[in-house]
């Protein structure tokens, strides 16, 4: 018999959740199906079976957190089920023990009390309830839930023993009192709700960007870039860019680029703080912010400034469409030294993005307007115009290096010749 354990997923994670089990508990596998899928903070891992075998049993159930090295689930060797033992023998005692009919025993009084057992499936709970019931002797039945819908959770559970009133005698003498009828305007049903578990990733995501509030000093500043060079570029040469290279001349390229030439004018917008170090990094990989279902994930452009705009562009769609198919690895994930996210996408016309901790410096991109612009004291001229955002962290940036440093991106864009030579 072997065990299934949770591997090592990389440096930065040690738990995930037990997504889902592709297989029940009696079904023969072979060496290297699928049996499990995790969930972590960054990408859905799945385990596959060492050898062939039978699952045995499983230990970790669906929703439940595990750490690195924890023991899931167990196979048994062989194409049948048990430990590998031989079977016959104790087949036979068993089945001739069956066929003795056990003498009959004096029927036992209904019990007080269903056993804590019982209970779990008598009410709708999560599994750190249920488990918490069982080693505190709670019935389940009896635990008051605050759920809309009924379900009952660990802290219902933790809080029972403040749940129950002291039964109250009835007054006497008193006549019952008719029900009163419900005050108008009021409902008597309860309001359909829907409660979904927030996904390990998703709740990651919620705790990091939080601790990035709190832990750095993070401030925004603005400014606009005129598209209309770049868009003039792009209608030239979008087709036979297209014709050499295979993929589609877009912003981004473009913007890697520029980002790319502020941060080597700006290097500490390119570093982090360890402690009281800031270490700062002569490489960049920018990290690029992609809309997947669970959430926004940042896969990292390496060594951007060593690549052309086809190669940007490439790695770029070829991380989306990984991250969109959930089959991102933590090597795309880890290590970016600046993010840039693009809330254009959805229409966001202004906002103030988050820091991508550690990193200290992150753009935020928005949607192209055409808005009236003035080209001198006499001329005015309906431009497309998009608003950019850097957050950056105070502690080691100045406000005036971020404000040179975005007046350098913007500089950039509306040269886009330059940054051939920039970049």
């Amino acid at each position: 018999m072997s065990e299934i354990k949770v591997p090592a997923m990389g440096e930065s994670i040690t738990e995930g959740t037990v997504s889902r089990w592709m297989v029940k508990e009696g079904d023969t596998v072979n060496q290297g199906d699928v049996l499990l899928e995790l969930e972590t903070d960054k990408v859905n891992i799945e385990i596959s079976a060492e050898e062939s075998g039978v699952l045995e049993k499983i230990i970790r159930q669906e929703g439940e957190t595990v750490e690195i090295g924890e023991t899931i689930g167990t196979l048994s060797a062989g194409s049948g089920g048990g430990s590998g033992a031989p079977a016959s023998e104790p087949a036979a005692a068993e089945e001739k023990k069956a066929a003795t009919p056990a003498p009959e025993a004096p029927t036992p009084p209904a019990p007080v009390a269903a056993a804590p057992e019982s209970s779990d499936s008598a009410k709708t709970a999560s599994p750190s309830a249920r488990k918490l019931a069982r080693e505190r002797g709670i019935e389940l039945d009896q635990v008051q839930s605050k759920d809309p819908i009924g379900r009952v959770y660990q802290d219902d559970v933790k809080s029972h023993n403040n749940q129950a009133p002291a039964p109250v005698a009835p007054p006497a003498n008193k006549a019952p009192v008719a029900p009163s009828a419900p005050a108008a305007g009021t409902s008597t049903y309860t309001k359909p709700v829907e409660r979904q578990r927030m996904s390990r990733r998703r709740a990651t995501i919620a705790k990091r960007l939080v601790e990035a509030q709190q832990t750095a000093a993070m401030l925004t500043t603005f400014n606009e870039v005129d598209m209309t060079a770049i868009m003039d570029v792009r209608k030239r040469r979008k087709d036979k860019f297209k014709e050499k290279h295979e993929i589609n001349l877009g912003f981004m390229s473009f913007f890697t680029k520029a980002v790319v030439g502020a941060l080597k004018k700006f290097p500490t917008i390119n570093a982090e703080i360890d402690g009281e170090d800031v270490v700062l990094k002569k490489y960049y990989d920018i990290g690029i912010a992609v809309s997947a279902k669970e959430g926004l994930v940042v896969p990292v452009v390496r060594d951007a400034d060593r690549l052309g705009f086809a190669e940007i562009e490439k790695s770029i769609a070829d991380l989306a469409s990984k991250a969109r198919s959930n089959t991102l690895a933590l090597s795309d994930l880890q290590g970016g030294t600046f993010t840039i996210t693009n809330g254009g996408t959805f229409g966001s016309l202004l906002s103030t993005p988050i820091l991508n901790t550690p990193q200290v410096g992150i753009l935020g991109m928005h949607k192209i307007q055409l808005r009236p612009v003035a080209i001198d004291a006499e001329r005015m001229e309906n431009r497309p115009m998009m608003y950019i955002a850097l957050s950056y962290d105070h502690r080691i940036i100045d406000g005036s290096e971020a404000v040179r440093f975005l007046v350098t991106v913007k500089e950039l864009l509306e040269d886009p010749e330059s940054l051939l030579i920039e970049g």
